[in-house]
């Protein structure tokens, strides 16, 4: 999977000042420009008034085009930063990526995680690995939950075709759900394993303990981590090629 650029985040960045500088600025403007002719038009009160008026009007609209451009900026980071989530969980969320998901934590993992770091870097960076493994198992459960109930519709469908080829689709389909299954229960017990490890490694934290004795399992959920979500991929590719060949072989009946 390509990796987040430069440009995606300088594009990030852009959208974060727009959102939050569009109906200050363009609320700010006409409301100064406003007041520099209230001043040159001091001396005149009917000229001052009118000036008043319109520069009201014009900072009136300004603060609704504003607040207006903002919510649709706002908006747009919304959609880029669901894209990066997808891209980075794509093969594995890594310990150093948990900023991106910090909404998708648990009250109680964002407390235990300040509290650790603070107490013990080392236990810390354990912590903070173990929780990129819960949140890569979470979405991978729930990814491919979906990817089964998806494929099990389309092999309901498929009994309908008549078509030569059906066996072979039944066959396929029905290989594609052995595995995504498998994907799902793997994910089932690295989320167990990471939820575990998270506990063991908050009582380590609270009675100054280390980690030596478990490093074994960390290797093992930080290789699920990574081996899990490439394989999901991988099956939900070969099932989007399957379903195009069905798509074709109902244009031809």
């Amino acid at each position: 999977m390509p990796d987040i650029t430069k440009e995606d985040l300088a594009r990030g960045q852009r959208l974060k000042i727009g959102a939050i500088g569009a109906p200050v600025v363009l609320t700010a403007v006409p409301a100064i420009i406003t007041f520099l002719l209230m001043l040159f038009a001091a001396g005149t009160p009917p000229t001052a008034a009118v000036v008043l008026f319109l520069g009201v009007v014009a900072t009136a609209i300004g603060f609704i085009a504003g607040v207006t451009a903002g919510v649709f900026l706002a908006h747009k980071r919304s959609l880029w930063t669901k894209e990066m989530r997808e891209l980075i969980a794509a093969d594995g969320i890594k310990a150093e990526e948990i900023g991106w998901f910090y909404r998708e934590l648990k009250p109680n993992e964002k407390r235990a995680l300040k509290a650790v770091e603070a107490n013990d870097r080392l236990l810390g960076d354990a912590y903070r690995e173990t929780l990129a493994s819960r949140l890569t198992a979470t979405r991978i459960v729930k990814s491919s939950k979906r990817e089964l109930m998806l494929a099990r519709r389309r092999q309901s469908s498929i009994k309908q075709l008549k078509s030569s080829r059906a066996a072979d689709f039944q066959a396929e389909i029905g290989k594609d759900i052995d595995k995504i299954s498998q994907i799902n229960d793997e994910a089932k017990i690295m989320l167990a394993e990471a939820e575990s490890r998270l506990q063991m490694i908050e009582a380590a934290a609270s009675r100054g303990g280390t980690l030596a004795d478990h490093e074994l399992a960390l290797k093992k959920l930080s290789a699920r981590t990574s081996e899990l979500p490439l394989a999901l991929e991988a099956a939900k590719m070969t099932d989007e090629i399957r379903a195009e060949l069905e798509a074709e072989e109902l244009d031809q009946i």
